[in-house]
C-alpha cells in the first residue's frame, strides 16, 4: 500500500469553504468519512470554531454555487444535498451527497481514474489549505493522477506535495511519522533560526513569511503541521518509554 499526502492552497474566490475558513483562522474542517463511486461522492465532515465561523462554514456548504469538492471553476449542474447532522456552540457535523455530471471533477474521482478502486481518503481544511491523505494499492499511475489533478485545479489553487511513501515505511517503529515534509522542516528551521520561538519573539509570522517569500497563510499552515507532528511524536515516544520501563 502507498500513501500520498498533498495540499491545495486555494486562491480567494475559488472555493467558498476556503474563503470562510480564511476569514476565521482558528476554524477547522476534517473528514470523518469520505467515499466515492464513478458517479457519486458522499462524505461526513466535522467542523470546529466559533459560532460565527460555524455559521460561515455551514453557509458555504449549504449555499455554494457548486459543490465544495468539485474542481470545476463554474457551476457544473451537479446535484448536491447537504444536511446538518449535529450542531453545538463550537462544533458542526455535516453530511454531503453529490451526484456528479460529465463536467465535474474532484480529487476522489481523479484518484479513482488513475489509482484504481479502493482508495481511502482523509482530509483536513484550514484557511485556504486543503490537505488530502490518500491510501491506495500502489498499482496506479501516480504521475498521471497529479497531472490530471493539476489540469483540473488550473489557476484556482497551488498544489504542494507533502509526502509519498509505502505505508509500512511512512511511520517509525513506535507508530509515529518518520519525518517532516521538506517544506515543513524548512519552515520550522527558519522559525528557530530567526527567533520565532524565543521569548519574547524576535520575529512574527508576517516577517518570517516575507523572509521566506511565501504567503503568511502558507507559513502558518506549515508551522502548525510541523508542531503537531513533533508534539504527537514526543507524546508517542514518552508512552513507548513508559511501556518499556513497566515491562522490566
Amino acid at each position: 500500500m502507498r500513501e500520498l499526502v498533498f495540499a491545495l492552497e486555494y486562491e480567494p474566490g475559488c472555493n467558498r469553504v476556503a474563503d470562510a475558513l480564511a476569514d476565521h483562522p482558528d476554524a477547522r474542517v476534517r473528514s470523518l468519512s469520505l467515499h466515492a463511486t464513478a458517479e457519486r461522492l458522499w462524505r461526513v465532515d466535522h467542523a470546529t470554531g466559533t459560532p460565527e465561523a460555524l455559521n460561515a462554514i455551514e453557509d458555504a456548504f449549504l449555499n455554494g454555487d457548486y459543490y465544495a469538492d468539485c474542481l470545476a471553476t463554474e457551476d457544473c449542474n451537479a446535484t448536491q444535498t447537504t444536511r446538518v447532522l449535529d450542531r453545538t456552540d463550537d462544533a458542526l457535523i455535516l453530511y454531503s451527497d453529490w451526484e456528479r455530471t460529465p463536467t465535474c471533477a474532484s480529487v476522489p474521482h481523479i484518484a479513482r481514474d488513475h489509482l484504481g478502486d479502493g482508495v481511502l481518503f482523509e482530509t483536513r481544511h484550514e484557511g485556504r489549505h486543503y490537505t488530502w491523505r490518500l491510501i491506495h494499492s500502489g498499482e496506479g499511475d501516480v504521475a498521471a493522477f497529479f497531472d490530471a489533478l493539476e489540469a483540473a485545479v488550473g489557476e484556482c489553487a497551488q498544489m504542494e506535495m507533502l509526502r509519498t511513501a509505502d505505508t509500512t515505511s511512512a511511520r517509525g517503529s513506535d507508530g509515529t511519522p518518520s519525518g517532516l515534509p521538506p517544506a515543513q522542516e524548512a519552515a520550522l528551521q527558519a522559525a528557530v533560526e530567526h527567533g520565532y520561538y524565543e521569548s519574547p519573539r524576535e520575529v512574527d509570522v508576517g516577517e518570517l513569511a516575507e523572509h521566506l517569500d511565501v504567503p503568511r497563510s502558507t507559513l502558518t499552515y506549515r508551522l502548525r503541521r510541523a508542531e503537531e507532528h513533533l508534539a504527537k511524536q514526543h507524546v508517542a515516544g514518552e508512552r513507548v518509554a513508559e511501556e518499556r520501563l513497566a515491562s522490566h
